[in-house]
């Protein structure tokens, strides 16, 4: 097996002096990821994405950071390394950032799961650069032409890292329109790939990842803890997973015991994989499907009067730009006084948010609000956050967050 040519890039990265105003100075002192164009004072006018920024203090003239300059983004310079240390970056420097992203991921391996996120973008110092394992399917997913000349020597360290016997690489819409490489979307650049669905496990349940053409790397990894959570507290109930798109929450309470999961989803083709997931693993519940609007659907089972033993919300981000906000606070409100109305007595009703916009303490405060007005006595069982392989180094790197609510009446 060998790597494809295709990851070495034609292009060689510059050096550029970078001066910036004191604003992008206090970002980069304090080893936050980003530095913004506003920010630049004094640049080369001929730099290309790709090329290192070596940043120096505006006053006593002296190396501050090392980052990569980005010409198509606003965030211009994603940072490598805060600090004022002679820093080499070649392979041994991202050798080092890998073993210590991996080392953070020792007590999940140890468990039953096969399937992690080895590099989370900046949150593991390798800002708009993703990489997931699959059972032995590695698969890179890339999001800025700053990494384009640094994958040959990236991808083989990840390889040998994780033991991946296949690598594919996944391209963020823009990068799939950029002519600064010879790279499509979905392509194998090491070893083969005989199915593009990859059978997977997750604390001992068994998942499938479309790694050539599924959303993002193929699954979503980052609600492991919380899905094998719900699990643990489905046995013999009835469960109901809104917005529960390949089955994460669902399957778990299946193999766990649940005696009847409903999975409700806008999209056909995501429950089927959801009801094929759940047949990976033995299971002697019910697993029944709605397929529609989450709003609108919740609203029929409110008006059929059916409820449920454990009901779980986890709907996609609703305030993907700021203007957004506002609206996306109304839709968890919406979606917490809908879910009250659904969890049976003594049930168990979980809250998920993965908009990075809505700070944690606002969605909780909403939940509570919601929850409190609703004439039902409940207890805050547990709030939870990221899962161990997505470590969080900087507060825009934090956006999930899922609270778990047991209602006494």
């Amino acid at each position: 097996m060998t790597f494809s040519s295709k990851i070495k890039s034609s292009y060689s990265p510059k050096r550029l002096a970078v001066k910036l105003n004191s604003k992008g100075e206090q970002f980069v002192v304090k080893g936050h990821p980003w530095v913004f164009s506003n920010n630049i004072i004094k640049i080369k006018d001929d730099a290309k994405s790709g090329d290192l920024a070596i940043i120096f203090s505006k006053n006593k003239n002296r190396v501050i950071g090392l980052g990569l300059y980005d010409k198509n983004s606003p965030i211009r310079i994603k940072m490598l390394y805060s600090g004022t240390k002679n820093i080499a970056i070649n392979d041994a420097f991202f050798k080092a950032k890998i073993d210590i992203a991996i080392s953070k991921r020792e007590a999940l391996l140890k468990t039953k799961t096969n399937s992690y996120r080895l590099l989370f973008g900046e949150n593991d110092g390798f800002p708009g650069l993703i990489a997931d394992v699959y059972a032995k399917v590695l698969v890179v997913k890339i999001y800025s032409e700053i990494w384009l000349p640094y994958l040959a020597s990236i991808i083989p360290l990840l390889q040998s890292t994780s033991d991946a016997e296949t690598v594919v690489i996944r391209l963020s819409r823009s990068l799939e329109q950029s002519k600064s490489h010879q790279l499509t979307n979905g392509e194998v650049v090491y070893g083969t790939l005989k199915n593009e669905v990859v059978v997977f496990q997750e604390h001992g349940v068994n998942f499938s990842a479309n790694v050539i053409k599924g959303h993002k790397t193929g699954y979503f990894l980052d609600h492991r803890a919380n899905r094998k959570q719900v699990g643990v507290w489905s046995k013999g109930k009835t469960v109901l997973d809104v917005f529960s798109y390949a089955g994460g929450f669902s399957v778990h309470a299946l193999s766990n015991g649940a005696h009847e999961v409903t999975s409700l989803d806008i999209s056909k083709q995501a429950l089927e994989i959801a009801v094929q997931n759940g047949l990976l693993n033995p299971y002697k519940g019910v697993h029944k499907t709605i397929a529609g609007d989450a709003f609108e659907a919740l609203k029929a089972l409110i008006k059929n009067k059916v409820t449920f033993d454990v009901v779980v919300i986890d709907p996609p981000s609703f305030a993907k730009q700021a203007s957004e906000i506002d609206l996306a606070k109304k839709k968890y409100a919406q979606l917490a006084r809908l879910g009250a109305q659904l969890t049976g007595k003594k049930g168990l009703l979980v809250l998920a948010s993965c908009s990075s916009r809505i700070l944690a303490d606002d969605f909780f405060d909403i939940n509570n609000e919601i929850l409190s007005s609703s004439n039902r006595n409940f207890d805050t069982v547990l709030k939870s956050t990221h899962d161990l392989d997505h470590p969080v180094s900087f507060p825009e790197g934090a956006y999930l967050k899922c609270g778990y609510y047991r209602f006494l009446n």
